[in-house]
């Protein structure tokens, strides 16, 4: 593929001091210290060569003295010149260094080395840019970590998310099992740890949000065991635990009541025993009275409307109109027999209890699908909704030419939480692209899932609570977790 003037940005986040291997050379700055960094990469093509405009931008708020730019080429890519800085080649690896005039990069400030280049064949763009050994992430230095230990309370400013009025994201992973622990009867957490030490594995990982999927049948004591008040005391405790390691938890409605045997149906029981197009008025405004009640004060917990709704699918997806107005208010919707709970609905149950904590609402398509959020979204006196999204590799959106043109739409006007993404397979290829795509927008994520269940279907973040990371998505996601977060 030929690049034609084409821009990358590639993400990452502050990263510790590393040294460089290789040594200065003559006019290169000693310094190699790693800095918060966004890399943009422009080419334009003639067919047999292009020239190359790498642009690296200094986010931090102090200057920095000396840089080392490394990227790699995929093809027969080949130097032939450079200027603004002295660029060399090994194999399939560039290498800039600064000169002795622009070795310093003012803080909020930029260089702009460049390159000309023969080719043949194809010329795929590079994504592997680093800079002082470090992968530039595009983070700026306000995305700080928990002060004094506990979480932080979070706040909706603009379109982004706060903490202590600065832009946090919630980077971390979902705890499985809360949504299936009495209607399976598997037990509260199915049988797994939330101590102390399953927690400090959780932190090894840099984790700093987990997302709790819960259940509206065991909340309220409707069906099942543990259900009502231990079940819960348990997520209470879970939460109270998580808070005071400095982990935002996020309390994600999963599996709720209501009879659905429709398009797509994952079951006919009318209990929560599987994932409903949309939750019902009869129980779910309830479910989110007591929640909301329960937490109302700490604004370090989050609250997640409803998992991944599917009013489009119940509708055949026959009038997106019609089915975007049924997410966001409810009552008779296309397909589904029972009266549904609209996102509206639930916000205001939360609302009137006098909680004032962050709430995620989604899209359509199992979450997937913002792309009429900002006109359907729920009304909050308080300004303090994001747009939550599912992102998955068998998902329809999950290109970047559909993250440019519907998430990054979104996410100029709201905060946007990718609070599901994975990949069906062991691999982490496409998180991989994901992340580096969600680190550029200044996104938070949560990965599924923080459960030794297994890797053979994907998605299994771990071996075992202790934090074994599976081979290899666990290990992917684990090595970009730490290179993004303090």
């Amino acid at each position: 593929m030929r690049v034609t003037a084409r821009k990358l940005l590639v993400v990452a986040s502050a990263c510790a001091a590393v040294a460089l291997s290789a040594a200065p050379v003559s006019g290169a700055s000693t310094e190699a210290a790693a800095f918060a960094c966004r890399v943009d990469y422009t080419a334009k093509d003639w067919g047999v060569g292009f020239g190359a405009t790498v642009t690296i931008a200094n986010l931090g708020t102090a200057a920095v003295n000396g840089w080392t730019l490394t990227y790699s080429y995929t093809g027969n890519q080949t130097l032939q010149q450079g200027w603004n800085g002295d660029w060399s080649q090994s194999g399939k690896q560039i290498t800039v260094r600064n000169t002795t005039w622009n070795g310093t990069i003012a803080a909020g400030g930029s260089v702009q080395p460049g390159a000309n280049f023969s080719y043949s064949g194809t010329n795929a763009t590079p994504t592997d840019f680093a800079v002082n050994g470090a992968s530039c992430t595009g983070v700026p230095p306000t995305d700080p970590p928990p002060t004094g230990g506990s979480a932080p309370a979070l706040k909706v400013s603009g379109n982004q998310l706060t903490a202590n009025g600065k832009p946090y994201r919630l980077l971390g992973v979902n705890r499985s099992s809360g949504e299936f622990a009495c209607v399976q009867g598997k037990g509260m957490w199915d049988s797994g740890p939330v101590d102390q030490a399953s927690v400090d594995a959780m932190k090894a990982w840099h984790i700093r949000a987990v997302r709790i999927p819960l259940n509206e049948d065991c909340w309220l004591g409707l069906s099942g065991s543990p259900s009502g008040a231990p079940y819960q005391q348990a997520v209470k405790d879970y939460v109270k635990l998580l808070v005071a390691n400095g982990i935002n938890p996020i309390l994600d409605l999963h599996w709720t009541h209501g009879q659905y045997t429709g398009n797509v149906s994952a079951c006919p029981d009318v209990n929560a025993t599987c994932q409903k197009p949309m939750p019902s008025m009869q129980y779910t405004p309830t479910f989110w009275t007591q929640v909301a009640t329960a937490f109302k004060g700490n604004d370090a917990v989050v609250f997640d409307l409803f998992n991944e709704p599917y009013p489009d699918a119940a509708d055949n997806w026959a009038n997106a109109t019609a089915e975007w107005r049924c997410l966001r208010d409810g009552g008779q919707c296309a397909g589904i027999t029972y009266e549904v709970a609209g996102m509206q609905d639930l916000l205001d149950a939360i609302r009137a209890t006098g909680a004032a904590n962050v709430v995620l609402s989604p899209g359509l398509t199992w979450t997937n699908d913002l792309s009429q959020w900002l006109t359907y979204r729920p009304s909050d006196p308080l300004n303090n909704v994001v747009a939550s999204w599912h992102s998955y590799n068998f998902n329809a959106c999950k290109t970047a030419s559909c993250w440019d043109t519907q998430i990054a739409t979104v996410a100029a006007q709201v905060p946007v939480h990718a609070g599901e993404i994975g990949q069906d397979s062991c691999a982490h290829d496409y998180i991989d692209q994901l992340m580096t795509w969600l680190d550029a927008h200044g996104l938070g994520y949560t990965a599924w899932t923080w459960n030794p269940w297994g890797c053979s279907g994907g998605n299994v973040l771990i071996q075992d609570y202790a934090g074994t990371p599976t081979s290899t998505y666990g290990e992917g996601f684990k090595a970009h977790l730490l290179s993004v977060t303090p």
